[in-house]
């Protein structure tokens, strides 16, 4: 599990854990935290979901690739190259706006900065895995936020 990331994906169920747990400390809810949340869930979801199903067997929490895994560039990789974990940003969100937590902010303002670094060490990997990573990264110029980063 070490070879694979084993920590990075430890550090992860922490903070997304972390993010779950701070609707106990929320402010309360409002129709306008509703109505934020739900859609930053149902988005962050819908992204999820579309994003494993376009990895297929692929699909891994760690950031080393799956053997024999294949590289997969086009629907929402073609926008973004982490779609993942931007879903797992906007669920966070979410959650967060949904309960009006401020800890939960703050742990998915933590939770995107832990994604930027995984995805840095996962791309690493992924060059090594994929020849044709290097263009694809090229050509797809947002890492985990479309316009921003």
């Amino acid at each position: 599990m070490r070879d694979r990331g084993g920590g990075w994906v430890a550090a992860q169920v922490v903070l997304t854990a972390a993010v779950a747990l701070s609707a106990l400390v929320g402010l309360g809810e409002s129709t306008a935290s509703y109505a934020a949340g739900g859609v930053l869930l149902a988005a962050g979801v819908a992204l999820l979901l579309e994003s494993g199903r376009k990895l297929g067997r692929s699909l891994t929490p760690f950031p080393a690739p799956v053997p024999g895994g294949t590289l997969r560039t086009e629907g929402v990789y073609a926008l973004v190259r982490h779609p993942m974990y931007l879903g797992g940003v906007l669920v966070a969100a979410g959650w967060s706006a949904l309960f009006e937590s401020v800890v939960g902010g703050v742990l998915t303002v933590a939770l995107a900065a832990f994604f930027a670094l995984k995805s840095q060490h996962e791309e690493a990997r992924l060059e090594e895995a994929y020849p044709g990573y290097a263009d694809y990264r090229r050509r797809t110029r947002w890492r985990l936020l479309p316009f921003l980063y």
